[in-house]
């Protein structure tokens, strides 16, 4: 199903995974590109994170000629900004990019503008990122902030994660979604944060990176990794009366064949969760909440 730019509320998938690209056969229907969705509210397009899932995207985009786009990033880890060189509209001088983003902190009184251009516009980019043409404004977000345009209300959020992240929650005429990736939950209680962000959410994009088992396996332990776990996620959208959870940011080890099995176990104790796959839209305006495949 291709996503509508006309369509009053709907959220498309373009990369799902976390950390590292993973391609390969035992990858094909959940995808391998990283993090990048877009969410195509009243007429505008909102992209949120720039993986390698903006590629695909950024070919679809090409075709459209869009006037506006609207950027917004949870935080710079390269599985978040290692598509923009790739995204074909911004070779272009048609297209204007509002980009909207925290410096992280180590950066002291950067503003968004020169951080973008020195730190995600890289010179080792494969691609000459000199040549993009687009026009781009930028606009520095101070997390916790909550700001309107257009009739879409965004409220931002500080993540636990490593050199920080910010999660979104934007809502229009009674709609409601969360992206919320890039966090690691607290061993001792919900994250208040999160909570805030995903009361009576339509739909919540929760990074779910581990399982339970995974995140504590004295082996290999994933605590400090700046991530969490599907269970952790079930926890949160139970308290916050979240009516569909989504299982997001997945582990680049993890096949389909134990997403598929993961799927099953979700199921079991918050029916209705779904696993984001690349290709999968979710209209927030229809109801039941329908789900489809590009």
């Amino acid at each position: 199903m291709k996503i509508n730019p006309s369509s009053e509320f709907a959220v498309h998938f373009w990369g799902v995974r976390g950390s590292i690209p993973s391609p390969g056969p035992e990858t094909v229907r959940y995808g391998g590109n990283t993090s990048c969705v877009e969410m195509s509210v009243a007429g505008r397009r909102l992209i949120f994170d720039a993986g390698t899932g903006l590629r695909l995207l950024g070919k679809q985009l090409v075709n459209e000629s869009p006037a506006d786009v609207y950027m917004f990033f949870t935080h710079y880890h390269w599985d978040h900004i290692q598509g923009i060189p790739f995204f074909l509209p911004a070779f272009g001088s048609e297209t204007c990019f509002h980009i909207h983003g925290q410096v992280p902190p180590e950066d002291g009184d950067m503003k968004m503008e020169q951080h973008f251009r020195d730190r995600v516009l890289h010179l080792n980019a494969p691609v000459p990122v000199a040549k993009i043409h687009a026009e781009m404004k930028f606009h520095d977000i101070v997390c916790g902030e909550v700001f309107d345009f257009d009739g879409i209300h965004i409220e931002t959020q500080m993540l636990n994660h490593p050199n920080g992240a910010m999660g979104y929650r934007v809502s229009w005429n009674g709609y409601t979604a969360v992206y919320c990736t890039d966090t690691e939950h607290f061993p001792d209680r919900l994250d208040d944060k999160v909570l805030q962000l995903a009361h009576d959410a339509d739909i919540f994009i929760y990074d779910a990176m581990y399982t339970d088992e995974e995140y504590h396996n004295p082996k290999s332990p994933k605590v400090g990794w700046g991530h969490s776990t599907w269970q952790e996620g079930v926890k949160v959208a139970k308290a916050a009366g979240v009516k569909q959870f989504v299982v997001f940011h997945h582990e680049p080890n993890h096949s389909d064949a134990f997403l598929d099995q993961l799927a099953e176990e979700v199921e079991e104790v918050l029916p209705g969760t779904i696993l984001a796959r690349e290709g999968l839209t979710v209209d927030l305006t229809r109801r039941p909440v329908e789900a489809a495949k590009a």
